[in-house]
């Protein structure tokens, strides 16, 4: 059986052929997002997670206890290259979202788009927030964001051409994706719910299906061993991020698909998956985004974790808009859409505005916890100079740090050096592997945490500050606490001091 016609198309006509990839004016898009992204990427500060994996890249492992190895991987060679600054570790997810936008318009290619669908589907995703998102800040959904618009791609170039060997290249990509972030298994499931249910069923019996499965399980065999040695700390970590099934949290998840792309382009996406339901041949898809949908719910899953869906039927959608362009108005109105979405999305998502426009008393505060979050950290680390600087001096020597959380350890380690600061460690997932405090560490300065979680391990723990921002922080009010004399030797206390959760 030849491998380009393995399986036969017996319930569609499939299509005789696709329009050409207008590759010059979607590369123009691409190239013109990544520079924006790479032009800002230095404003502002470190994301609290950034912070953390700039400490694991320099701690590589098979796997942490909260995420695969791949985005640890990342820092270690950004840093590398490009020195250990806050430019250098975000030009990795700007080249990859470039990227996904043009995946973005080979979907609508595939789909039968020509250069127009193809340049609005590369333009309107480049105008989403989940597209925006991905491509500010080093987190693994920098990754997972271009692994499942590329999957969905391969797929529904898979259900067009029926070429089965397409499903070597798709276990693949599962296979990268799993390395990045485990969510990526939520996307399978969808799918192939999605073939069982929808059809074509067809694209199910092939030897290569088997050979994209064996693909997939190969390049993330390092993680799943990792995790099964460990006792799968995934589960637990998913058990903590998960909420219960309620009206509330389903109302909130529905908003969330609103909010994900954007409010100017949700009637672009919804378009696109109406177009998937009403084709048979590509209706898997559509069943996918709503098996995805229902499962979430049922979980108590985020809504962001639908985004690459969203913004497959946001290309999807561009094939049957660009018919409506025909119409002056029509482009008029597409025009404006696509501007205000990029324009919320970029407030919402990418340091566009002074930092001090998302304060308390702004009317911005309710959109800026991303924004935020790259904010204070050097802050903190000057607090808590402070107060080792005043210890006297025959302490220092002896002294440690200790960031309850792994971003305010990984501010200490960022930021201390620089004031004279001692070696920074945290309990907190697996920052609680990358070490702890020698023997001679008989003093630690504490911050993240009370008394009372201390107090019962030292001789005394006494408040030498409380912390303060200029702009809300989540370490606002907490104390610097300053603890002497370990009861237990390191080795003995450390795993006691252990946790594992969000915060």
């Amino acid at each position: 059986m030849p491998a380009t016609t393995a399986i036969p198309d017996t319930s569609a006509q499939a299509l005789t052929g696709i329009p050409r990839f207008h590759w010059r004016a979607v590369l123009g898009v691409s190239v013109a997002l990544t520079a924006g992204l790479l032009v800002l990427a230095g404003r502002y500060g470190y994301y609290m997670d950034e912070l953390y994996f700039r400490v694991a890249g320099r701690n590589l492992a098979w796997g942490y206890i909260d995420q695969p190895p791949l985005v640890a991987l990342l820092s270690r060679v950004q840093t590398f290259l490009f020195g250990d600054t806050l430019f250098a570790i975000r030009v990795i997810p700007a080249l990859l979202t470039g990227l996904s936008v043009c995946v973005a318009a080979l979907i609508a290619r595939e789909l039968g788009g020509g250069g127009r669908a193809q340049v609005l589907a590369s333009v309107a995703a480049s105008a989403s927030l989940a597209t925006m998102a991905a491509g500010h800040v080093l987190h693994p959904t920098a990754v997972d964001h271009v692994v499942w618009v590329t999957v969905c791609w391969l797929v529904i170039r898979l259900l067009r051409t029926r070429d089965a060997r397409l499903w070597l290249a798709i276990g693949a990509v599962v296979g990268v994706g799993m390395l990045a972030k485990y969510l990526v298994v939520l996307l399978v499931i969808g799918l192939f719910a999605g073939l069982l249910i929808a059809g074509p069923r067809q694209v199910l019996r092939s030897r290569y299906l088997l050979g994209g499965l064996a693909a997939g399980l190969v390049i993330a065999a390092p993680v799943l061993i990792w995790q099964g040695v460990n006792g799968w700390p995934q589960f637990s970590m998913a058990s903590e991020l998960s909420g219960s099934f309620g009206v509330d949290t389903a109302i909130g998840f529905v908003i969330g698909q609103l909010i994900m792309i954007g409010l100017f382009l949700t009637p672009l996406w919804v378009t696109g998956l109406v177009w998937l339901f009403r084709r048979p041949a590509y209706r898997s898809l559509g069943v996918a985004y709503v098996v995805l949908v229902v499962l979430l719910v049922a979980i108590g899953g985020f809504a962001r974790y639908t985004e690459g869906l969203l913004t497959v039927s946001l290309a999807v959608g561009c094939v049957p808009a660009v018919a409506w362009l025909k119409s002056l108005p029509w482009r008029v109105l597409m025009t404006v859409a696509i501007v205000a979405n990029a324009i919320l999305a970029a407030v919402m998502s990418v340091p566009v505005l002074p930092i001090d426009a998302y304060g308390a008393d702004s009317p911005l505060s309710g959109v800026g916890d991303a924004q935020l979050g790259q904010a204070g950290w050097d802050r903190l680390t000057d607090q808590v100079a402070d107060v080792y600087l005043s210890l006297p001096e025959p302490d220092r020597a002896h002294t440690a740090l200790l960031g309850w959380n792994y971003a305010e350890a990984g501010a200490l380690d960022r930021f201390g050096p620089a004031s004279g600061l001692p070696a920074a460690y945290s309990p907190h997932n697996s920052y609680y592997d990358f070490g702890f405090p020698g023997d001679d560490k008989t003093v630690v300065i504490a911050v993240g945490t009370d008394a009372a979680t201390l107090a019962p391990h030292f001789a005394q723990c006494a408040v030498a500050a409380s912390l303060k921002f200029d702009l809300p922080h989540l370490d606002e009010g907490k104390p610097v606490l300053v603890c002497r004399t370990p009861l237990e030797p390191w080795p003995t206390l450390w795993p006691k001091l252990r946790w594992v959760g969000t915060f």
